[in-house]
């Protein structure tokens, strides 16, 4: 007689996440993506340098946190991530440049941290502190 295996969601939801440094929370890196693909572009001239600081970024996170978050959650994610970057560039011109983007982080930080983290943790998969 087998024992009866769990739901696949029921394991989905318990997978940590990958890669290193597994009890950092994904905000962190999501965030610093953002200030980097922007110090990038703006240290080397190269706007498309940084655009691909960000691509690499968005795809590590979203590699990341896929086993405990869910397409759902991941894609979620990155459309915010995607709207601040937008976002960024609209406040530029009231806050100045380098604040922008540290807004835009911040505010991408909470989402990934609301949207992923803390609902990984609440069902026992992903970082935890």
């Amino acid at each position: 007689m087998s024992t009866p295996r769990p739901a696949p969601s029921a394991v989905a939801a318990r997978r940590p996440v990958r890669g290193p440094w597994p009890a950092l929370p994904t905000a962190v890196p999501a965030a610093v993506t953002l200030v980097l693909g922007f110090a990038v572009a703006q240290g080397t001239g190269v706007r498309a340098l940084g655009g691909a600081v960000l691509v690499v970024g968005v795809a590590w996170c979203a590699w990341r946190s896929l086993p405990p978050a869910g397409a759902v959650r991941v894609a979620l994610v990155v459309l915010l991530g995607a709207l601040c970057f937008v976002a960024a560039h609209v406040l530029a011109d009231p806050l100045g440049a380098w604040p922008a983007v540290l807004v835009a982080a911040a505010v991408l930080a909470a989402g990934t941290a609301l949207l992923v983290d803390l609902p990984a943790r609440a069902r026992g998969a992903g970082p935890r502190g």
